[in-house]
């Protein structure tokens, strides 16, 4: 998995058994590979101004570099490359039209350069078929969410706050068609762009929420944020940098000097934007879900690289009210890991032709099987 924020490629090995709420998943190893300083430059500039000759080539880089990550993991493991049933790759996001004329989305990571350099059969693009149905492509990891976070007598809400914020509502006992999930809006892709503006690229990200703390939010510019059209309009809905991508940071960075905002006091108002819409997408669509108990039992569990950031959760919490705020490692699963085992549940679910969208979430008329599988060369790959 890599997402929005193209920091990186998260890879798992997990053993899966079951299917739907009765599947049963567990991480057996995780790795990280960082992309450099320019790599991440390379993928950013694709997603709004890269030419065809560019995203033909990155699509066989970037499967290059998921083949290696896959054998990473494998190794950290200690597997072999024969012990693998299948690789899920979700590949790496670089433009996504859910509301075009016709509506499409783009991942790269060629598939099959990785099942070649793996010899390991790959299941990827699934975001396709669900638009082919007429759904939105996004978001897919609800039915994971379903699958493994939802509780026999408590509400819970998964927010994954990666490049861009989405949530999966579970209620007690839910079943598949009564998940409601959908993007809230930016999670840390503002304030990332922020900081990389500000610092001239020196710093990519708001450590620990540094910067933001020393801030004061203007409560004028957050206002004018919030009137952004995309969290008014109902679910199922996307996002991305389409929306909150290079030209709405410039326009931040404008209304930020024409108020006289210190550089902190724009990352601090960007992370108040974050708590703010979510907060706000929680009150509009969740909350007229549940009785005055149900809001009182609710749990929400926090996921994604903003789950780290402490000034965010603290906004975040502030705007709830007090509940119960848990992570992904009060369930056994590493934070950084999760996305990454979601699209390995979608691959085991695929190969057994089960239907893996939630069609409450993307807007599909039907439930279909996800994703296109290149076989595997049933060897292993040279030097393993």
């Amino acid at each position: 998995m890599s997402g929005t924020s193209a920091d990186g490629i998260d890879a798992v090995v997990a053993e899966i058994a079951g299917s739907g709420r009765q599947l049963r998943a567990r991480v057996l190893a995780h790795v990280h590979h960082p992309f450099s300083p320019v790599m991440r430059r390379r993928i950013l500039h694709l997603c709004l101004h890269g030419t065809v000759a560019e995203i033909c080539e990155m699509n066989f880089v970037l499967g290059e570099q998921f083949a290696r990550a896959v054998l990473a993991a494998i190794r950290s493991a200690k597997r072999k490359p024969g012990d693998i049933a299948a690789i899920g790759s979700h590949g790496q996001t670089i433009h996504h039209l859910p509301n075009a004329g016709t509506p499409s989305t783009l991942q790269i990571g060629e598939a099959a350069v990785i099942a070649e350099r793996t010899g390991i059969t790959t299941v990827a693009d699934f975001r396709v078929r669900d638009m082919a149905a007429g759904g939105e492509g996004a978001p897919l990891v609800p039915y994971a969410d379903w699958a493994l976070f939802t509780d026999q007598t408590k509400p819970r809400i998964v927010q994954n706050i990666g490049g861009i914020g989405n949530l999966t509502f579970l209620p007690p006992r839910a079943e598949l068609d009564g998940v409601i999930a959908f993007d809230t809006g930016p999670g840390n892709m503002v304030m990332d762009a922020l900081v990389t503006a500000l610092t001239q690229g020196r710093q990519t990200f708001d450590r620990d929420g540094r910067w933001a703390a020393r801030g004061r939010v203007s409560e004028k510019l957050l206002a004018e944020l919030m009137k952004h059209p995309f969290l008014r309009r109902r679910p199922p809905k996307t996002t991305g940098r389409e929306e909150f991508g290079e030209v709405f940071v410039a326009r931040m960075l404008a209304s930020g000097r024409r108020l006289r905002l210190r550089p902190e006091d724009m990352v601090a108002t960007a992370t108040a934007f974050t708590a703010a819409s979510i907060a706000d997408a929680y009150r509009r669509f969740v909350f007229p879900k549940l009785t005055v108990r149900g809001r009182g039992a609710l749990q929400i569990i926090l996921g994604g690289g903003g789950a780290k950031n402490p000034t965010l959760r603290r906004m975040l919490a502030a705007r709830i009210g007090a509940r119960e705020m848990l992570t992904h490692e009060d369930f056994g699963i590493a934070n950084a890991a999760k996305e990454a085992l979601a699209f390995a549940i979608l691959a085991h679910e695929t190969l057994l032709r089960k239907p893996g969208n939630v069609q409450s979430a993307t807007g599909a008329r039907r439930a279909v099987v996800l994703g296109k599988i290149v076989p595997g060369s049933g060897q292993t790959a040279a030097g393993e």
